[in-house]
């Protein structure tokens, strides 16, 4: 899942495609995360950016940016990815986040821009675009975006511990030892504990670009195991995965 702090955000974006610049004045700062695939496009935009005063990461793929989104005050997308179609990485970001989004693209047909913001992007900008345009856009969406709480740093679930910083998992007091991927399945189904996350969406947020169908089936398995309930994670036939309310059933102390 990838998820950054502030500190491994701002190294990220001073080394993303050259150095920072130094910032200009401006009302606020945000971490920016650029979807682009088309390196000169994002290196100038992200170069603007950074000399507003934001922090800035990118992303070349669509996978890569479901990976990093959560981390995001704001998601500026180009919709031609060569993974995976722009609308459709919308959609993944607002199944589960408020984060606000802003569609930057070639495509200005009418259909396009419905099409845009009705995947969840809650602005829709077509290239070529003036930077002060953008730049105000961004300012009006954030005006009215809701505040969002950040992803917890521990993700208590009845004796089920997640310590997202540490990258450790016990239960009942007792560490679980887990693989990097099942930690980041587990922490994305915790972080919604009362919805269904879809296979495909599981998929793209924890291996990005390299799985395979039987991927997230394998990981699921391994860590019932280790948690000693099937319960803990429950299947959605057709849909994808939930957390379980195996709180009731772990097994503690051999019990």
């Amino acid at each position: 899942m990838n998820q950054l702090t502030h500190r491994e955000w701002n190294t990220v974006e001073a080394s993303s495609r050259g150095t920072a610049v130094p910032a200009l004045a401006t009302r606020e700062s945000w971490r920016i995360l650029v979807v682009d695939s088309n390196i000169r496009s994002a290196e100038s935009l992200i170069l603007g950016l950074r000399r507003h005063g934001h922090s800035v990461a990118d992303a070349e793929t669509g996978g890569a940016a479901l990976q990093r989104y959560q981390d995001a005050d704001m998601v500026l997308i180009d919709l031609d990815l060569p993974d995976l179609d722009g609308l459709e990485v919308c959609r993944a970001i607002r199944l589960t986040s408020d984060t606000p989004i802003i569609a930057i693209t070639a495509r200005g047909d009418e259909i396009d821009r419905v099409l845009g913001l009705q995947a969840g992007a809650d602005d829709y900008l077509v290239k070529p675009y003036g930077f002060r345009e953008l730049m105000a856009r961004m300012e009006a969406v954030m005006r009215r975006a809701r505040p969002r709480p950040r992803p917890a740093d521990v993700i208590l679930h009845g004796p089920l511990r997640i310590d997202a910083a540490a990258r450790q998992v016990s239960l009942a007091g007792k560490p679980i030892e887990v693989t990097r991927k099942e930690f980041d399945l587990l922490y994305v189904l915790a972080s919604n504990p009362d919805s269904v996350v879809p296979r495909k969406r599981l998929m793209q947020q924890v291996w990005g670009d390299s799985w395979s169908p039987r991927t997230v089936d394998t990981h699921v398995s391994s860590l019932r195991g280790k948690l000693g309930a099937s319960e803990w994670i429950t299947t959605v036939r057709g849909v994808g995965f939930r957390l379980g309310p195996a709180c009731t059933l772990s097994r503690q102390s051999g019990a």
